[in-house]
């Protein structure tokens, strides 16, 4: 595999090296069932983009049979017109043969293309649905980082009933949101495949749509996690790389 491109074995060997880690730092929290729901998406994933990346035969091969038809056709219509024309010099000047054949191709033309397209078109119904799913992993991971508040470890904080467990230490869940990071950057780079085999206008915007949400979701962590390392050293607080993370 060229280091140009995205390998997809390594990627969902990656995702499952996470989902091990994920499980033993935190057994009993649901991330580590959302990493390991994502190792098995991504290897559901790349065996889908195997599929709709392949060659549609049965339909390449209905094509084949349409341009052979029309092919026929059409050279059975010249040949009945040049014998017209042979018998009859008369009918050098009639155009309703030539029309008739003029239509037949336009006809074979416009199935072929239909049948064409038609590939292009399952392909992407295909390829959307599972980028769907990737788009929809990546929300549930968002929403598992969502409350949690790296403010308490700054200062005192008054709970209310409704306050969520607060019982990760700044060590854990500095741990805790790095690895949603992560699982957001596999999310993406497995949407990112889609790219590399199909290059469909609508997919790679669809992919592109999905990327920019991972990278607004992973943005949001590293605040978190900027917070928290500076809680664990006020000196960092100065740094102009803490300042550029919370603008």
């Amino acid at each position: 595999m060229p280091y140009s491109q995205l390998d997809p074995g390594k990627i969902t060997a990656t995702a499952q090296t996470l989902a091990q880690r994920v499980a033993e730092r935190f057994p009993g929290r649901g991330l580590a069932q959302v990493c390991n729901e994502l190792f098995e998406t991504s290897s559901r994933q790349v065996a889908r983009l195997d599929d709709i990346s392949k060659p549609h035969l049965r339909l390449r091969a209905l094509v084949t049979l349409v341009l052979l038809f029309g092919v026929t056709a059409i050279g059975f219509g010249v040949v009945q017109k040049v014998r017209l024309l042979n018998s009859n010099p008369g009918e050098l000047y009639s155009f309703e043969g030539v029309e008739a054949i003029a239509n037949m191709i336009l006809l074979v033309g416009a199935g072929v293309w239909f049948l064409l397209n038609l590939e292009a078109r399952i392909k992407r119904e295909r390829a959307l649905e599972a980028l769907h799913e990737l788009r929809s992993i990546a929300h549930v991971i968002d929403m598992h980082q969502l409350t949690k508040d790296p403010t308490s470890f700054v200062g005192p904080s008054q709970r209310t009933a409704s306050s969520p467990e607060r019982d990760l230490t700044s060590f854990e869940l500095m741990r805790y949101l790095d690895y949603c990071a992560e699982m957001l950057s596999l999310t993406g780079k497995l949407a990112a495949l889609y790219v590399q085999k199909l290059r469909d206008p609508v997919i790679i915007d669809t992919v592109n749509e999905i990327e920019h949400l991972t990278a607004s979701f992973s943005q949001k962590i590293w605040q978190k996690i900027m917070i928290i390392r500076t809680e664990i050293d006020p000196a960092e607080a100065g740094s102009p790389k803490f300042k550029e993370t919370l603008s």
